[in-house]
């Protein structure tokens, strides 16, 4: 890839990444839509547990059962050929 094409493409990246930040408004976030009703916030330990202790733990469970589970018998290094 030649530095012209390089250039265009971090142009349009760039371009295309300020367009959007420019039309997304956070001033719209303070006004509550229809029906909206939030519940209570989570705490730090909450949050901590919801979105890191679970998914590490779900991992290590599925990590497990397919060690556990697999069948396979050829594990074992293949000796190489001598020439």
């Amino acid at each position: 890839m030649d530095k012209k094409n390089a250039l265009r493409a971090g142009a349009l990246a760039a371009g295309t990444t300020l367009m959007m930040l420019l039309m997304t408004s956070p001033a719209l976030a303070l006004t509550r839509d229809d029906g909206d009703d939030p519940g209570k916030g989570l705490s730090v330990v909450e949050t901590l547990s919801l979105y890191v202790v679970a998914p590490l733990a779900l991992f290590g469970i599925i990590a497990g059962l397919v060690m556990v589970l697999d069948k396979s018998k050829d594990r074992q290094p293949k000796a190489k050929a001598k020439a």
